[in-house]
């Protein structure tokens, strides 16, 4: 018996490893190529790319443990079926549930894991990705241009485009900016340009040695004008420092103290993760059955399906809770209830099959 345990543990542990980490360099590349995305389009300054990138794999990483944990259990019972090694165990008087204590010892630590992210980490980081957030907000548009795109101003109604930078960034090097003002549109170009904040706080974008033209295409009424030094107003950035972040960026006790439907269903969400990875790691025992002359992909395919309808039915509970068409307690249990009742039927199925084998 400690031999197929420790045979067990061990090629799950080393299909656990495999599975989690193509996943999480799947999760990062996406990720990453978003990000990258957000920052030439000027929405994202480069050095926040990085820090965001924790941030969104702090969110992912429940779904990737429990998707890791389900697919290394299908795989490591699925290949004992197609090699036969089954049935040399059930020969051997080890019935299926036999394998449910190897199992269970080797999902507990991962459902700890997703537990305590999801209850705890999670909405911690949020907090401070959204603390993060307001500082990045409360800079100056010049810090978000990447030098040779055309970047749009938070408030469209300017368009930046800068053939360098100097000064550690601090300055651009010949800037065009078009602008509208009073419905007036100009055109600046300048060779360099700077932002200042003056002792009152008000922040300027100064630009030295330029043109500014201003007027109607299609119209010859322009007007030109050359200038040494340019100061343009920059307006004012209203940012709320206690917004309102939702229920998913709240801690699990106050979900619960403060028991209203949304944050109910947030904690219906929070705490069904964890307990969804568990009946799918006793799930994928009888799912992992497969014919040796079948095809071996069969098994895996409806594993993730049914991985996916649970995480989807989880959503649709939380937004049942959320809407009251349903109790606290039927959304925290009911879907759970009802799946380890569907492993129950296959555990009877599998093993009733088993016992007309081998009678």
């Amino acid at each position: 018996m400690k031999l197929f345990h420790r045979a067990l543990l061990r090629e799950l542990i080393f299909n656990y490893l495999a599975v989690f980490l193509v996943l999480l360099v799947i999760t990062l590349t996406t990720l990453f190529i978003r990000l990258l995305g957000d920052a030439a389009r000027g929405e994202m300054v480069v050095e926040a790319v990085l820090t965001f990138l924790g941030f969104g794999v702090f969110s992912f990483l429940p779904m990737l443990l429990s998707l890791a944990l389900f697919i290394s259990i299908i795989m490591a019972l699925s290949r004992a079926y197609r090699e036969s090694e089954m049935v040399v165990w059930f020969s051997a008087g080890l019935g299926l549930n036999a394998w449910l204590r190897p199992i269970l010892t080797f999902a507990l630590p991962v459902v700890l894991a997703i537990g305590t992210l999801n209850l705890a980490v999670i909405p911690w980081a949020l907090s401070k990705k959204d603390t993060f957030r307001q500082i990045l907000d409360s800079r100056d548009e010049l810090s978000l241009i990447t030098p040779g795109l055309f970047v749009e101003s938070k408030q469209a109604d300017k368009v930046y485009f800068v053939e360098g930078l100097a000064d550690n960034g601090a300055r651009v090097k010949n800037l065009f900016m078009q602008s509208t003002q009073d419905g007036v549109l100009g055109i600046t170009v300048a060779q360099s340009g700077v932002h200042k904040r003056l002792p009152n706080g008000e922040r300027y974008l100064v630009l030295e040695n330029g043109r500014r033209y201003e007027g109607t295409p299609g119209l010859a009424d322009y007007k030109i004008a050359e200038f040494g030094h340019y100061w343009m107003w920059l307006e004012p950035k209203t940012i709320s420092l206690h917004r309102d972040l939702g229920a998913n960026s709240l801690p699990a006790t106050t979900l619960l103290q403060q028991s209203t439907p949304a944050n109910l269903a947030e904690f219906v969400w929070r705490f069904g993760f964890p307990v969804s990875a568990l009946v799918l790691a006793i799930l994928a025992i009888p799912l992992s059955f497969v014919n040796p002359r079948a095809g071996r992909s069969f098994s895996l395919i409806l594993s993730l399906l049914i991985f996916v309808i649970y995480n989807n039915l989880l959503g649709i509970i939380q937004a049942w809770v959320a809407q009251e068409k349903i109790s606290f307690v039927a959304g925290l249990l009911g879907v759970h209830l009802f799946m380890l009742g569907l492993a129950s039927i296959m555990f009877y199925q599998r093993m009733s099959l088993r016992r007309g084998l081998f009678k």
